[in-house]
């Protein structure tokens, strides 16, 4: 089996490494996403909260309009919904869709925050989800503003 890395180039909206190293990679039957966090490279943008979202993606994922509730749960539940959206574009621009993503691994800075993603991750799986690590990481790059990280393996069978 011949690793044939995937260019994904300038693709709008699919995960693009904040570094030298390769956003995804095919082998063979299967997609290998590196880990992607909430931050937008092409815009120097970290996702901080509801602002940093589509208004639609805001509020299908809990904005209340509540100050105090929005800024407790908004950084979570935004850069959730950042990170697994970026996960279906880019594997939609390998052509694939959710459903072929077997395996996540998700690093939280707070544990704490687990029922939150979860929340947001079932819009995203509705069906059967995949096998999930969870594991707690002292920080992540770039700031200590990133709250989680994900990475995830997909199958998807060459044509």
């Amino acid at each position: 089996m011949t690793a044939t890395p995937s260019s994904p180039g300038t693709t709008p909206g699919i995960a693009q490494p904040l570094a030298r190293y390769a956003a995804w990679r095919r082998v063979g039957d299967f997609i290998y996403l590196s880990g992607i966090i909430a931050v937008d490279p092409a815009a120097s943008r970290i996702v901080r909260g509801y602002d940093d979202i589509p208004h639609e993606a805001a509020t299908l994922i809990g904005r209340t309009g509540e100050f105090s509730s929005d800024i407790k749960e908004g950084p979570i539940l935004a850069q959730s919904w950042y990170v697994l959206d970026r996960i279906r574009q880019t594997i939609e621009a390998a052509g694939g869709q959710m459903s072929d993503v077997f395996k996540l691994v998700q690093y939280f800075k707070n544990l704490d925050h687990f029922p939150q993603y979860s929340r947001v991750r079932k819009l995203f799986f509705p069906g059967e989800p995949p096998a999930s690590t969870v594991v707690e990481v002292s920080g992540m790059l770039p700031t200590p503003d990133i709250l989680i990280e994900v990475e995830a393996t997909a199958y998807l069978p060459q044509r």
